[in-house]
């Protein structure tokens, strides 16, 4: 093939492999993206929004209340997964992808100029609520559809290393999240609750700026082509892979699970930790050395699952997550802050990234090309929709006894049995050539 502009031969394998590259550079973008405004979220949903959007009163309500709005996206991301699946099925990835892009960064901007409750009343978190659920829908789609694209382009044999970016981009999402509210844990409280918490929502607007231009570039995966070309995509593909794909839609909702023990620990680990007297900006320091060693770890997890398989490795992962979070809550509830950086990394950029890197290319080869995108981002969303209401519950469990973190603990070893089943039940996949990728068993 030739490069009209330049002249040059370019083979096969080199367009093949570029178009793969931007692929995984968008998907990773978009991930950041997702990641840095839903953790800002978090970050801000265990700090400030407990004292700022809902009246004085009991601190626990409030928190509960926080992590209630938190959890609220997580409602919202089914239906996205629905809508924005469809379309990523009908019209095609990269147009879909552009939209939860925008509708990601606008509602994650707009947060950050809502009125507090003094100014607006109830009005504050009755409008923190609709742009949470705005960045909900935007969420249940993203990660499907940049990892069903990243998995169509990538070469073979090389999948799971390509998919992974858009994890490793969620990895560098929560760092610069971390370091943009660093400043802002620093700040007096008063200042913090003020203005400073509003900063890292203002901030997204440049993350959104570099993913957009990123993704408008890409191209339609070929395999997707094909199938527009010859007028082979479904109708509904949301009811045909429900008839075609059953098993694999609940083999994707197990293994879904294992988001859990990222979100628990995000979230209500950076509250429990906070409740008994370890700074705020040490977590945040916790996260951001565990996610930046992640950004890389991920795709070494990735590219042992291409050559051994994707059971293993994500068993492998999840199995010692389960147990690690003990050490992690127990560590915690001493305040020992460097076995709190060694536990954090071991299960970040070790035994979660070694399923969470994973996920993006074995749950999209679980599912034919014509309704790969609905399947894997409804799938997808059964995990994710509990995991967004576990640091709620945890928080309910643990209450004001600070020594009792067992229960949060308990309930991330229990989702991960949920994870392991579902990998257990699932088709192995590392080798099946692409346009064979969901079809029946011979």
């Amino acid at each position: 093939m030739t490069n009209l502009t330049t002249g040059t031969v370019v083979s096969t394998d080199e367009r093949h492999l570029k178009r793969a590259k931007k692929a995984a550079l968008a998907a990773f973008l978009g991930g950041a993206l997702e990641y840095y405004d839903f953790f800002i979220y978090a970050t801000a949903a265990s700090l400030v929004f407990s004292k700022i959007f809902f009246p004085a009163g009991d601190t626990t309500i409030a928190l509960l209340a926080s992590f209630a709005t938190f959890g609220v996206a997580y409602v919202a991301r089914p239906f996205g997964a629905v809508v924005f699946g469809h379309l990523g099925d009908k019209i095609g990835r990269k147009n879909t992808l552009v939209m939860t892009l925008v509708l990601m960064g606008s509602s994650t901007f707009l947060i950050g100029v809502l009125p507090d409750f003094n100014t607006a009343g109830y009005w504050a978190p009755a409008l923190l609520v609709l742009l949470r659920l705005m960045q909900g829908l935007s969420a249940g789609a993203e990660t499907a559809g940049a990892s069903a694209l990243s998995t169509e382009e990538a070469p073979e044999g090389r999948r799971g290393f390509f998919a992974s970016f858009a994890m490793s981009g969620v990895s560098a999402g929560i760092v610069l999240a971390s370091l943009a509210f660093l400043p802002v844990a620093a700040m007096s409280e008063a200042e913090r609750l003020a203005w400073g918490w509003r900063i890292p929502f203002w901030l997204s607007v440049l993350v959104l700026i570099v993913a957009f231009l990123v993704r408008r570039s890409l191209d339609e995966p070929e395999v997707f082509e094909e199938k527009q070309e010859h007028g082979e995509l479904v109708k509904l593909p949301f009811t045909r892979m429900f008839k075609t794909h059953p098993a694999q839609f609940f083999q994707v909702a197990l293994m879904s699970f294992e988001t859990v023990t990222n979100t628990f620990m995000q979230s209500f680990g950076l509250a429990y930790a906070v409740s008994v007297g370890v700074p705020a900006s040490t977590m945040l320091w916790v996260s951001i050395v565990g996610n930046l060693l992640a950004v890389a770890s991920q795709p070494l997890m990735a590219r042992l699952s291409d050559r051994f398989g994707r059971r293993p490795v994500f068993i492998t992962g999840v199995l010692g997550s389960g147990a690690m979070i003990f050490v992690y809550f127990s560590v915690i509830s001493t305040g020992n802050v460097p076995m709190i950086f060694l536990a954090s990394t071991l299960i970040t950029a070790g035994t979660y990234a070694m399923s969470n890197a994973i996920y993006p290319a074995w749950f999209s080869e679980l599912f034919n090309v014509k309704v790969r995108y609905s399947g894997m981002a409804i799938g997808l969303q059964i995990g994710i929709v509990c995991a967004g209401f576990t640091p709620l519950l945890g928080t309910a469990l643990v209450g004001a006894e600070k020594a009792n973190w067992a229960p949060a603990a308990w309930i991330v070893a229990a989702s991960s049995v949920f994870a392991v089943a579902g990998a257990w039940w699932a088709r192995e996949t590392h080798k099946t050539p692409l346009r064979e990728l969901g079809n029946p068993v011979r």
